[in-house]
């Protein structure tokens, strides 16, 4: 209610300050009270690292002003962040967003050495503002260990643990997963065929090796549809084979080279089902 009442014109408002009563049962995360935190709603698992890349809706509001100054929450899929650089333009926001986990809504105040300063940002925000923001933390990737992880030499990657090895991979495949729902399926492939090299050049033995086709299973999947996309077939082909030689029964696998070559598809469906080929 009193976030509600942040954005009334003071003639609305009961006696008092709605900043200074929002702030009272807020959490002060900087210990100088100039970031203050509001759980809205509950995420899950680990807290945001830093240097990561995030995927937020976010808006922004001054006090008395019912209209947020900046937001972007009407947009289908927002623009993927980087914690650390210049696209976080708030240190308020930087260290927020280092509080939050997956899912998690949250409200904010930000005092001004934590948004705009002293002198504001005419015309929009006026000088010395405190800000109200609403974010919601839909994603993010631990993109700070995958860019370690490619500096290093091939023999210094190859010592990697497989967790942490597995885990860079599913990095990059989630990294081509948000490029290619941007449709900027040329860079999904890049970040695609990085997960499929280091997953490639790993052998291990069973469970381990598992772990690492299941891994490769999905990278293939995801390359045999980008081609598609990017509208080469032959590529397309390789790659959904390359799956089926993980499993040969995979739906996904089966329908990709179906997409490409009918007749491909033809030869598959008689080996895994010799008997309904055979004349009755």
């Amino acid at each position: 209610v009193c976030a509600a009442a942040w954005r009334q014109p003071p003639s609305r408002q009961r006696t008092g300050g709605c900043g200074e009563r929002l702030g009272r049962r807020m959490q002060d995360i900087t210990g100088d009270r100039g970031v203050l935190k509001e759980v809205i709603r509950a995420g899950a698992g680990e807290l945001v690292p830093e240097d990561a890349s995030v995927l937020v809706k976010y808006s922004g509001y001054l006090e008395y002003r019912e209209k947020s100054f900046d937001t972007n929450s009407m947009k289908t899929l927002p623009l993927l962040l980087s914690s650390g650089s210049d696209s976080i333009t708030l240190q308020g926001m930087e260290v927020g967003l280092l509080t939050m986990k997956k899912g998690e809504l949250a409200r904010f105040l930000f005092t001004p050495s934590y948004a705009y300063g002293v002198m504001g940002c005419p015309p929009l925000i006026p000088p010395n503002a405190t800000v109200l923001f609403e974010i919601e933390l839909l994603d993010f990737l631990d993109s700070a260990e995958s860019d370690r992880f490619f500096a290093l030499t091939a023999e210094q990657q190859d010592t990697f643990p497989l967790p942490k090895m597995l885990k860079v991979a599913n990095t990059e495949r989630e990294f081509g997963n948000y490029l290619f729902r941007q449709q900027r399926f040329l860079d999904a492939r890049e970040r695609y065929k990085r997960a499929s090299l280091i997953l490639c050049r790993r052998f291990s033995s069973g469970d381990e090796q598992c772990q690492i086709d299941c891994a490769k299973l999905l990278v293939f999947l995801n390359l045999s549809f980008t081609y598609l996309k990017l509208e080469r077939p032959a590529r397309a082909l390789a790659y959904g084979e390359k799956a089926l030689e993980i499993d040969e029964r995979n739906a996904k696998a089966l329908f990709r080279c179906g997409q490409v070559s009918n007749s491909k598809f033809v030869c598959w469906v008689k080996r895994l089902h010799p008997a309904k080929t055979q004349p009755q």
